[in-house]
């Protein structure tokens, strides 16, 4: 789930943020109104909804599918596609505070670097690896990490559509460990499996600092 979420997220939310940064005012404040609102919303809200969405007899998604031929499926059931069901789920609560951040930073970059690259003819390819890229390096950076301990803290949804089944294809770390605990009382375990996450986390985000760190000050 968590190398699903977090290059997706990131790649869409900054796409987003490009497309809608150079619009009127009013538009950039419904992007962000809009992509931000299920992660103030309640997480049992979302997952009512979304179970709707993925119900094998009358949901939504089955009936667009079923328009172009393709058979009904048990999305939250079937071990082919619950763990990238869930990951859409979770994808919805993750992306809009990362817009918000992207749309600020754009905000941020000198405009004379982009009109210097408009003269000298760069492509919008080469604006967005060449400048933005490295100028949004320390956003990008604060966006992965959280990102990241987000996505490997993720229990509520699994709790909520799956209970991490089909056959533990979506039962994530946090899910075991909640399960350890409260099911089987093994409070032990539960407890070490929270401090592995731990570390497990902090040597990851310490990777993800020494290589999206930027010096660069604007």
């Amino acid at each position: 789930m968590v190398l699903i979420n977090v290059p997706v997220t990131l790649v869409v939310s900054l796409i987003i943020s490009l497309i809608v940064f150079n619009k009127n005012e009013f538009i950039r404040s419904f992007t962000r109104a809009a992509f931000y609102l299920p992660a103030v919303s309640s997480i049992v809200t979302i997952s009512i909804v979304w179970k709707w969405i993925y119900n094998p007899m009358f949901g939504i998604l089955n009936y667009i599918v079923g328009i172009f031929g393709i058979e009904p499926v048990n999305w939250l059931g079937d071990k082919n596609f619950a763990l990238l069901s869930l990951s859409a789920v979770l994808f919805t609560l993750s992306v809009g505070q990362p817009i918000i951040l992207y749309i600020a930073a754009l905000g941020n970059i000198p405009s004379t670097y982009i009109e210097a690259a408009d003269i000298d003819g760069a492509s919008a390819w080469v604006r967005i690896t060449r400048i933005i890229w490295p100028l949004i390096k320390p956003t990008s950076l604060y966006i992965i990490v959280i990102t990241t301990i987000n996505s490997f803290q993720t229990f509520a949804i699994v709790q909520l559509l799956t209970s991490g089944g089909p056959s533990y294809r979506t039962s994530t770390i946090v899910f075991q460990l909640y399960q350890s605990a409260f099911w089987n009382d093994e409070y032990g375990l539960a407890s070490a499996m929270g401090m592995i996450l731990s570390l497990i986390v902090v040597i990851i985000s310490v990777v993800q600092y020494k290589f999206l760190s930027n010096d660069v000050e604007y």
